[in-house]
């Protein structure tokens, strides 16, 4: 690419998503600005410009459109995750700026108010649905560390779990190659594991015993009020788990339709994140 090519701006650029996108796009010599609330913090790959913004701040992000050509962009607040409001403005600082591909990384099941407003504005959208990322099983390292033990419900329910790392993979090939405008793309990993499962690679990937200890709903759901989540978080949060939008032992062949290369194994994720669990 030559310095004259357009830049992709990569919001949550440090987030889970976010900071192998900018690897990757960097890798393939694309231009990236990454949206960031503190650049001096943000540890980001060499190459990559940081500038300082917050997606739910319309006023903060003038100096970030400026010469965006594609953009990665989030649908919810990263501090609390509640939907981004202001989806219009967004939308006409894009159009502005000249960006021509949006992939929106979606935070529910439904429309948010952003990914309509990416529709109606007329942008060549892409949209990502991940149904579980692998890296909620950080989750588990504290007790792993220092137990040995992971306690979670719904011993039963299987999930076709995604690596980080291909959700970014799909969203860098929707956003520098043709094809993808109009496409909202269900992300799954290549296989779908219940808890005891997920527990049985982490302690192979970790050559020692872990302990699956399963919980009850009414236990679970305690668990989520003290750790201060609020009804509707709860409600999701069961939703997710006991009905979620596809069928959690649901495997698709997205990622590789995309991307052209196979998704990535949760026991590939555990090594990457060994040390995470203590190993």
């Amino acid at each position: 690419m030559t310095s004259e090519s357009p830049i992709i701006l990569v919001a949550g650029a440090t987030g889970n998503v976010g900071r192998p996108l900018v690897e990757q796009l960097l890798t393939a010599g694309h231009r990236v600005r990454a949206l960031t609330r503190d650049p001096a913090k943000a540890n980001l790959p060499a190459g990559a410009e940081a500038v300082a913004g917050n997606l739910s701040d319309t006023s903060s992000l003038a100096a970030a459109f400026t010469g965006v050509g594609a953009a990665h962009l989030i649908s919810f607040n990263g501090e609390d995750f509640s939907p981004l409001t202001n989806g219009p403005e967004i939308v006409a600082l894009a159009r502005k700026a000249g960006v021509r591909k949006v992939t929106i990384l979606k935070g529910d099941v439904g429309k948010s108010p952003l990914e309509e407003a990416v529709e109606a504005g007329g942008l060549g959208w892409t949209h990502l649905a991940p149904v579980e990322f692998m890296s909620n099983a950080l989750e588990w390292a504290e007790s792993v560390r220092t137990e040995g033990v992971v306690r979670e419900a719904f011993p039963e329910a299987k999930s076709a779990m995604i690596h980080d790392a291909d959700i970014a993979a799909v969203a860098a090939a929707a956003l520098t190659g043709d094809g993808h405008a109009g496409q909202e793309y269900w992300l799954t990993g290549p296989e779908a594991l219940t808890p005891a499962e997920k527990v049985s690679t982490i302690a192979e990937v970790l050559g020692r015993e872990v302990r699956y200890v399963p919980l009850g709903t009414d236990e679970v759901v305690e668990q989520w009020r003290r750790e201060g989540y609020s009804e509707e978080d709860v409600a999701f949060f069961l939703a997710m788990r006991t009905d979620p939008p596809i069928p959690g032992d649901t495997i698709l062949p997205t990622v590789e339709q995309v991307t052209g290369r196979p998704a990535r194994t949760f026991a590939q994720w555990v090594r990457e994140n060994a040390a995470a669990f203590g190993g």
